[in-house]
């Protein structure tokens, strides 16, 4: 996905393409040098650079292809950032505290930037919890259904809420609070993209009121 996807609104539509076609594909009318309703705009990828991204809890695909799609059909492996965008994400081997792969993945935020107490104290948190025994292959098996690198990331999400003097969340509310949300957009960002590729636009009728999706961090 290197290109850009763009919408542009004419004639009470939304046209999303990876350029300003010559016209319309609605009315016909010519488009280049013409007054649309409102600025082209380019859409935000649902994608992020893992390492670029302090405190968050990331998603990405499972086995380390050139492709790393999130294809649907892929296992998901999920990490933890730490300020520096060291990505600690449990394995069968263990903690590992990554520098690179996680360049295209899906973004969580965790904590709310104005944190400043949180913040600096971070990186030492995720570094004792990593290396406590329930994450060393010697005391604890990694398995796939109730010991994995969610249980790690969700353990630790809820080690820091109780710190915080919040309730702990359940894997089932995590999942459909604040997972799903950004899975259905990668979901449909890359339907559109696809789309677009074969087809140069989508159209589709214009909403008379858009409402963007909320973002949300998980400490609040």
């Amino acid at each position: 996905m290197e290109q850009s996807v763009i919408r542009l609104s004419h004639c009470q539509k939304e046209i999303f393409c990876f350029s300003v076609p010559e016209e319309c594909p609605s009315c016909g009318e010519e488009l280049r040098g013409s007054r649309l309703q409102e600025a082209p705009v380019s859409l935000p990828s649902p994608f992020t650079n893992g390492h670029k991204s302090s405190c968050c809890l990331l998603i990405a695909p499972a086995h380390d292809s050139q492709d790393r799609e999130f294809d649907g059909t892929s296992d998901l492996h999920t990490g933890i950032s730490n300020t520096k965008g060291v990505v600690y994400n449990y394995t069968r081997g263990g903690v590992r505290r990554d520098q690179s792969g996680w360049e295209r993945c899906v973004s969580v935020p965790l904590v709310r930037p104005d944190m400043f107490h949180l913040l600096a104290q971070w990186d030492l948190y995720l570094d004792r919890f990593s290396d406590g025994p329930m994450w060393d292959p010697a005391w604890h098996r990694f398995d796939d259904d109730h010991h994995n690198c969610f249980s790690f990331c969700l353990r630790f999400v809820n080690g820091v809420l109780a710190a915080e003097g919040q309730s702990s969340l359940s894997r089932e509310t995590f999942t459909h609070s604040f997972i799903l949300p950004r899975m259905r957009r990668v979901s449909k960002f890359t339907a559109l993209y696809r789309h677009v590729e074969r087809h140069q636009y989508y159209m589709v009728d214009r909403p008379e009121d858009g409402q963007e999706d909320r973002q949300e961090t998980v400490l609040q």
